[in-house]
């Protein structure tokens, strides 16, 4: 028996899996969850319908399905990880042509319960078959152009299903959560050299297209970036959502308006008050520290997750662990810079606080997966 074996014990087994779930990270969600809900009631007027208690409820079914995917071998969730790709690439096939459209954008599938968001799970199923394939594959190869031709593919396909919807938030997180994957897999730096090479002069083929039979992005996401580079240009239409974000954000001060007497929210001049912009409702009721607050839980959790993936000895479960921790970061990244007029608005809402069905419970299930491999991780002796 080797040194390594010979100091290595067994997982834990039956209901005492329990016991080594990384508890930081399930208090830090529920936490942050509890902020939603505080946030919801309040932009409903005081009210748990019609937002806070569905989201009470689809909170708790989510909390099962991390629990639950936490006790489940971190190898099966490997051996599934390119058949749960294949069929998140269906899913987006069929959105494609029997998908329910809402708000402009076919990007659902009504099942009766629940409308799904195959989007949503191609976030976590692209992290979970990177992570499976950099653990297949030797590391002596993972600069090799062959291989690394290999994860661009993987990539891109779903990238452009998602663009086709169209959805250009969450293709923009699919392409930087799947680089983020390659560059700890330990891709080389100069391939994304090149990548950073090929953005800018995919931007500039962009701006080149607008208006031209070949444009390749819709009118309506050009004038979301001209919003970007300048609201005031048209503050009561395309520059109206990020204009009174930005007095919402304002108003809030140290320590807020106090809870339910944001104006701005009350008042209905806050567009998409319980989705996209919520962050703005919660600075203008809670202020610079209640902003800052939530800020510092999710950072938390993505410590949490660093850290748990730097003490796992298994490489899948330390990629899909980093993996769901930087597609997390993502969400809220992303979200706050385009409340904050850092970022052009392109629709990503606020991980477990934002109202939605699809995006919170795949969410979790990433966690439950990233808890799987924290429970089963090789241990010392």
């Amino acid at each position: 028996m080797s040194y390594l074996e010979n100091n290595l014990r067994t997982v834990p087994t039956g209901p005492t899996k329990l016991l080594y779930l990384n508890w930081p990270i399930v208090l830090l969600l529920a936490t942050v969850a509890s902020v939603g809900f505080l946030m919801l009631y309040s932009v409903a007027g005081g009210s748990l319908e019609p937002w806070a208690e569905p989201q009470m409820k689809r909170f708790a079914l989510g909390l099962t399905v991390m629990i639950a995917a936490a006790m489940v071998p971190v190898w099966f969730w490997r051996n599934v990880s390119g058949l749960a790709y294949g069929v998140s690439l269906l899913l987006l096939l069929l959105v494609e042509f029997h998908g329910t459209t809402g708000m402009g954008a076919q990007r659902w599938i009504d099942l009766g319960i629940i409308r799904l968001q195959p989007s949503e799970l191609m976030k976590i199923t692209l992290v979970m078959m990177l992570a499976a394939y950099y653990d297949w594959l030797d590391i002596g190869k993972t600069s090799r152009p062959l291989w690394v031709i290999i994860p661009l593919f993987l990539i891109a396909l779903p990238t452009y299903l998602v663009l086709r919807q169209p959805d250009l938030g969450t293709s923009i997180l699919l392409v930087t959560g799947g680089g983020i994957i390659m560059f700890l897999a330990g891709v080389s730096w100069w391939y994304f050299v090149g990548v950073v090479g090929a953005g800018v002069g995919a931007v500039t083929a962009v701006f080149s297209s607008r208006g031209t039979d070949w444009q390749l992005i819709k009118d309506y996401q050009f004038r979301r970036i001209d919003t970007f580079l300048d609201p005031a240009s048209d503050p009561l239409g395309a520059g109206y959502h990020i204009t009174q974000s930005k007095i919402a954000l304002g108003s809030g001060g140290w320590t807020g308006r106090g809870f339910m007497q944001g104006t701005q929210s009350r008042l209905n001049f806050l567009p998409e008050k319980h989705t996209d912009f919520i962050f703005t409702t919660l600075a203008e009721e809670f202020g610079f520290v209640g902003a800052f607050s939530l800020l510092s839980l999710y950072v938390a959790v993505v410590f949490f997750c660093v850290v748990s993936a730097i003490a796992n000895r298994d490489r899948f479960g330390s990629l899909v662990t980093l993996g769901i921790g930087a597609t997390f970061f993502l969400f809220f990244a992303v979200n706050m810079a385009m409340v904050m007029g850092l970022a052009p608005v392109v629709g990503v809402p606020l991980p477990l606080v934002s109202y939605g069905g699809s995006a919170m419970l795949v969410l979790l299930l990433g966690f439950g997966i990233a808890q799987s491999a924290h429970v089963h991780r090789p241990r010392t002796r």
